[in-house]
């Protein structure tokens, strides 16, 4: 009798788990095809009129320096910047403690390649790519942005802009960095994750008061 009952369960969880990578597969292509004629090739920034500003996403750091990861997209941020494809650049990190802090170490290396302080802002609760994407429209007033991060993470990035009323166009990054499966498997998860949460629920973010983009970006200084 268990061994009649063990064919039926097995059979039943087998079912179950191709039946699940099934949703995740058509998550995934639904956030890649909405959001894959929102990525620019070449210069085609320079034909985007009205853009208020860069986005970076953090991307870990390594004690004051960042990771080799973030570095790649803070200098395809700093190559947009100074061929006028926007005027300011945010940095969106995490800062959630003095032991890590990504948005300093990020505006830091900027500076140092030459972008004016004034020009940096930096969001200190940029927890997530949502929470980016929600307090770059909802606390610095931004409605029309560049996004840079690697080309695996810009899909998401520019689903989860545009959903919330951002009207973002991505840059992606394409160096010598491998992703990693890792990474890429998260990648995969973390879109179907985010597009349940941007269809089925409002999720908490911290606010903060609104700052304005059109003045310096040291008024978001903390050190």
């Amino acid at each position: 009798m268990k061994k009649i009952l063990k064919k039926p369960i097995s059979k039943i969880i087998s079912i179950t788990f191709i039946l699940l990578l099934f949703v995740v597969f058509i998550m995934n292509c639904y956030v890649v095809f909405a959001s894959r004629n929102r990525i620019l090739k070449n210069k085609e920034y320079k034909n985007i009129s009205d853009v208020q500003c860069i986005i970076v996403l953090g991307g870990g750091i390594r004690g004051k320096r960042p990771s080799p990861l973030l570095q790649d997209r803070l200098d395809k941020a700093i190559e947009l910047y100074f061929d006028n494809a926007a005027p300011k650049i945010i940095m969106s990190g995490d800062h959630g403690n003095n032991d890590y802090d990504e948005v300093n170490v990020m505006k830091s290396y900027a500076i140092e390649q030459g972008v004016p302080s004034e020009d940096i802002f930096m969001d200190h609760a940029g927890f997530s790519t949502y929470d980016t994407m929600y307090r770059a429209k909802n606390v610095f007033g931004i409605n029309k942005a560049i996004i840079v991060t690697q080309n695996y993470h810009i899909y998401r990035s520019l689903y989860i802009a545009n959903k919330i009323g951002l009207d973002a166009y991505g840059v992606p990054v394409y160096k010598r960095r491998r992703n990693g499966v890792f990474r890429e498997i998260r990648e995969v998860l973390a879109r179907g994750k985010d597009l349940i949460k941007t269809s089925f629920t409002t999720p908490k973010v911290y606010k903060g008061e609104v700052i304005d983009i059109n003045q310096s970006g040291d008024i978001t200084n903390d050190k």
